[in-house]
């Protein structure tokens, strides 16, 4: 037989069988989730499935960001197979979602590290963020003014400053405020301003410096016994029941390895079913 032919022969073997595992052949190819909502509850759904997938070869899981309410828009649309929030739902964005609270979150008041203050009332946060606190000198720190950074309209952790701080989430921040898109940017944002203040997931804390808050700091004690006031839940939402892989997932990190792994998060586990 010619060389050449069966050269031929063989590379289009390789090309089919090549094909055809990239398109899902042998033996139905990987088990696709993705998973899209709070850029808080990403860090930790991102080390859920890392963790999973050594584990599973078998099941592809996507994290992606975007913020809490385009979370619960994108699995109540079916774009998303899991949605995170970092807040909890209203009446009508929960109807036809089943929740699992994963663990519990503090949400840290960040400042510069080089930044003397360290710590303040809750008074003084609100009276800061609302903008009748404008100078750091107010509250025993250098004279300097106050730079306000938030997080966008949809955040849940935006939604919780506003609810547990300013006391509405109808409320205002300060006119001026910086507002980013994403908790590490918030974070940068007040690392590389010394006057700045700002609010993230205190499971995100890394570049900048956590405030105690009316002298409690957020620990993963003071989380889970409550006497750090300024926190609120991470939660998994699933249109319906879950099933298949999705379900498997969902059983896994609501069980004891899966709360390991929150619990290195810095996220206080929990693990319960809400709805």
């Amino acid at each position: 037989m010619d060389t050449k032919y069966v050269i031929g022969i063989i590379v289009a073997i390789i090309v089919i069988v090549g094909a055809y595992l990239v398109l899902g052949g042998g033996g139905g190819g990987q088990e696709k989730i993705t998973i899209v909502g709070s850029t808080s509850v990403q860090p930790a759904a991102e080390a859920l499935a890392t963790e999973y997938m050594k584990k599973n070869p078998d099941v592809k899981i996507t994290v992606q960001g975007g913020g809490s309410s385009v979370g619960i828009k994108s699995v109540q649309d079916g774009t998303a197979d899991i949605g995170t929030t970092s807040k909890n739902l209203k009446d009508d964005e929960s109807k036809g979602l089943t929740q699992w609270e994963l663990g519990k979150d503090g949400i840290a008041i960040v400042v510069n590290k080089e930044n003397k203050v360290s710590g303040l009332t809750l008074e003084q946060i609100k009276g800061i963020f609302s903008g009748e606190i404008t100078n750091w000198k107010e509250v025993g720190g250098s004279d300097g003014e106050i730079n306000v950074i938030v997080r966008e309209e949809g955040s849940g952790t935006r939604d919780a400053i506003l609810e547990m701080v300013l006391g509405s989430k109808d409320a205002k921040f300060v006119k001026g405020a910086i507002v980013q898109s994403s908790t590490e940017a918030v974070q940068q944002a007040v690392a590389q301003d010394p006057n700045a203040i700002g609010f993230i997931s205190y499971a995100a804390v890394k570049d900048s410096k956590a405030l105690k808050v009316d002298n409690v700091a957020p620990t993963v004690e003071t989380i889970l016994d409550g006497t750090y006031k300024i926190q609120r839940p991470f939660i998994f939402l699933v249109k319906g029941e879950p099933a298949g892989s999705v379900k498997a997932f969902i059983d896994w990190a609501n069980g004891p390895e899966g709360q390991g792994i929150l619990k290195s998060e810095k996220v206080v586990p929990t693990g319960k079913k809400v709805s």
